[in-house]
């Protein structure tokens, strides 16, 4: 309820400003008020007016979002199919790097965004369940044979470990429903959630994570800086924010050989398999358009994250970037 309230306390900001903003367009926009040599162009900053790239096509900003929703929605039931082809399985590895890379104890709590099948999730979960049943296994190691009273004192804290949850928020309900699905067929039923909400405006209150992942999904908002802002406001201090992208390819060669893999392979895949050539075109491109590694290390240092830094992943076709919050 109190996250619902803050939600709609933000909108309503939001919107104030954009009214603002869009009265002052419109003052400057009066006969003699233009400035600059072409006085015919009048100052706009409504949603409407701005442009911003949908792969390489420039599209205004209110249209974005709603065809990047369409692209996800499409490619929803082969979304996982299409991953394994189109990296040849690979994804699995970088996201099982990513979850080395975070080493998450039992009692984090993570918020998963742009999640859509749950696989950082899934992955999350499972390695708190690993180290839940390390440090049994420790425990039962160092003491070899206890007492009936120290078997009695460790009981309860032992059977009785802090609860670890994973939030999947997705503004797509097609891959979260998918994600659910999933989910039921590997028989997992607790500490995990689904919830439907825009990366750049989230529906949780302040503080809340103790880490936030956002795995090729950060390309596709509208805004990467109000995604990160949020993604800060919602990180308890000293919570983690992880993100998982593709990228710059550090190697001429490999440059060459993955452009041609990139723009001739993916989207005849696409079509073959999901048949929706189109959606993959725009995903080849919407990585060609993503900031390089240094340039989003600097927009993440800008928001507010400290020791901020990523690791690249087969020659820089992914990037993982980290930060913390203090």
């Amino acid at each position: 309820m109190a996250a619902s309230v803050r939600l709609l306390v933000r909108r309503l900001a939001r919107l104030s400003h954009k009214k603002i903003t869009s009265s002052a367009a419109t003052v400057s926009c009066r006969p003699g008020c233009c400035l600059g040599p072409s006085s015919s162009r009048c100052i706009s900053d409504t949603a409407e007016d701005r442009s911003t790239h949908f792969g390489f096509e420039k599209v205004p900003e209110a249209e974005k979002a709603k065809r990047v929703y369409k692209v996800f929605e499409n490619v929803a039931q082969k979304y996982d199919v299409m991953n394994d082809a189109m990296s040849l399985g690979v994804h699995r590895l970088w996201k099982d790097m990513l979850l080395h890379v975070m080493h998450p104890q039992p009692g984090a709590r993570l918020l998963d965004v742009a999640g859509g099948t749950g696989d950082i999730s899934f992955r999350f979960l499972d390695y708190i369940l690993y180290q839940q049943e390390r440090r049994k296994r420790r425990a039962a190691a160092s003491s070899q044979t206890p007492s009936w009273q120290d078997i009695s004192d460790k009981y309860p804290t032992e059977d009785r470990p802090q609860e670890s949850r994973a939030v999947v928020c997705d503004i797509n309900k097609e891959m979260l429903k998918v994600g659910k699905q999933r989910a039921d067929s590997m028989g997992i039923t607790s500490g995990l959630s689904w919830v439907v909400g825009d990366a750049e405006e989230l529906p949780f209150d302040d503080d809340q994570f103790d880490i936030y992942t956002i795995a090729f999904g950060i390309r596709n908002v509208t805004h990467i800086d109000q995604t990160l802002q949020e993604a800060l406001r919602v990180l308890k201090p000293g919570g983690r924010f992880m993100c998982l992208e593709f990228s710059k390819v550090t190697n001429p060669v490999l440059a060459k050989l993955y452009d041609v893999y990139s723009f001739q392979v993916i989207p005849v895949l696409g079509e073959v398999i999901a048949g929706d050539w189109k959606s993959y075109q725009y995903l080849v491109e919407s990585i060609r358009k993503f900031p390089d590694q240094e340039e989003f290390k600097g927009m993440i240092e800008d928001t507010g994250f400290f020791c901020v830094q990523y690791f690249n992943f087969t020659g820089g076709v992914v990037a993982l970037h980290s930060g913390f919050k203090l």
